[in-house]
């Protein structure tokens, strides 16, 4: 299995992406990997971690430019043709590779994966999954910002193709899906909220949990939870500053006084244990679900660790073949039309 890796995205590319690539190596030497970038950069960076290029093991793939965070993505995709990120994609497309993974410009890898890779087969919009902890279990919140202003037949195949990821990645029997909305009742919500939870009600495919609302998030009750890009994007965004503000919270109410220093010494090892748990780098990325093929998206400020579990979770994506699964049950959906969601006009009375 072969995965190709932008070695050039993200804030500490390309040392961190490069020495967590070696470490998933060393893990799971059956996997190729292939960086693409500056040649010199990754080879020195390859020599700092004690690694070289090994046929079979780790490939240099050189480019010559890489697109930047800032940059308007739609643009630098067609500008920079030699870049890490379209290179990527077109490898992905030629099944020259078997996924590929990025710390760098999300918009970018959404423009490159639609424009080489491509849409499934009767997919409207793709999306941008991502794991989040809660007291239960891990879920997935789709989408990210990959579409933000959905229809309810999108929505709707967001839930469809959340369920099959819960399913293959997070090994959930029957995943719970949810919608997020503003009340649980079915009437509570926009339109859009309110017509996608009529359709999800309706549909044979989908574990149907209903409506959730925003303090039904860290309960772990769901495995998937649906909302447009907008409302998900601001979502992570708010937990990601929330964790950050409660850190600083602690830390300074803790340095306030000797006792509750040693207070924090005593609980030492509970507070590395709850930052284990929620590390957001131990779920390897966010998939951009609905194109043809493995396409993962890390965090710009990703570290090795990050990197590392990127690697595991794309192998075990192609292993599982979510994107062929994804693919199946919305051929599925068009096929029967159970909710008439893909249910062709009827054709003029003669």
């Amino acid at each position: 299995m072969r995965i190709a890796v932008d070695a050039m995205g993200g804030d500490f590319a390309p040392r961190e992406i490069v020495r967590g690539a070696v470490e998933a190596s060393r893990a799971w030497p059956e996997l190729e990997i292939v960086l693409l970038g500056d040649e010199a950069a990754v080879r020195r960076e390859l020599a700092a971690n004690g690694a070289a290029e090994e046929p079979g093991r780790i490939r240099v793939f050189h480019t010559t430019q890489a697109i930047e965070m800032g940059e308007a993505p739609a643009h630098a995709v067609r500008a920079k043709r030699d870049s890490s990120i379209v290179r990527g994609m077109e490898m992905l497309r030629h099944k020259e590779a078997d996924a590929f993974l990025s710390a760098g410009n999300t918009g970018a890898m959404v423009a490159a994966a639609l424009l080489f890779v491509g849409r499934v087969k009767s997919l409207k919009r793709p999306a941008i999954g991502t794991i989040l902890p809660s007291v239960g279990k891990p879920y997935l919140l789709l989408d990210m910002g990959a579409t933000v202003d959905c229809t309810p037949h999108e929505l709707e195949q967001f839930a469809v193709m959340g369920g099959i990821y819960a399913g293959a990645i997070l090994g959930r029997e029957n995943p719970r899906v949810g919608l997020l909305s503003i009340g649980t009742e079915p009437e509570k919500g926009n339109a859009a909220t309110k017509e996608t939870h009529e359709l999800l009600a309706k549909n044979p495919l989908v574990n149907f949990m209903g409506n959730v609302e925003g303090h039904d998030l860290f309960k772990g009750e769901m495995d998937v939870c649906v909302a447009d890009g907008f409302v998900g994007n601001v979502v992570l965004k708010t937990i990601e500053s929330e964790a950050r503000a409660i850190k600083l919270f602690l830390k300074r109410e803790f340095l306030r006084k000797t006792i509750r220093k040693i207070g924090a010494l005593l609980l030492k090892g509970a507070f590395r244990d709850l930052k284990s748990l929620m590390d957001p780098e131990t779920y390897g990325g966010a998939p951009l679900l609905g194109v043809n093929g493995t396409v993962i998206i890390t965090h710009g400020a990703s570290s090795h660790n990050a990197i590392y579990h990127a690697i595991r979770v794309s192998a075990e994506c192609v292993r599982q073949d979510v994107c062929g699964k994804i693919a199946d049950r919305l051929a599925s959906l068009e096929k029967k039309g159970p909710l008439g969601l893909f249910r062709k006009p009827a054709a003029p009375a003669e």
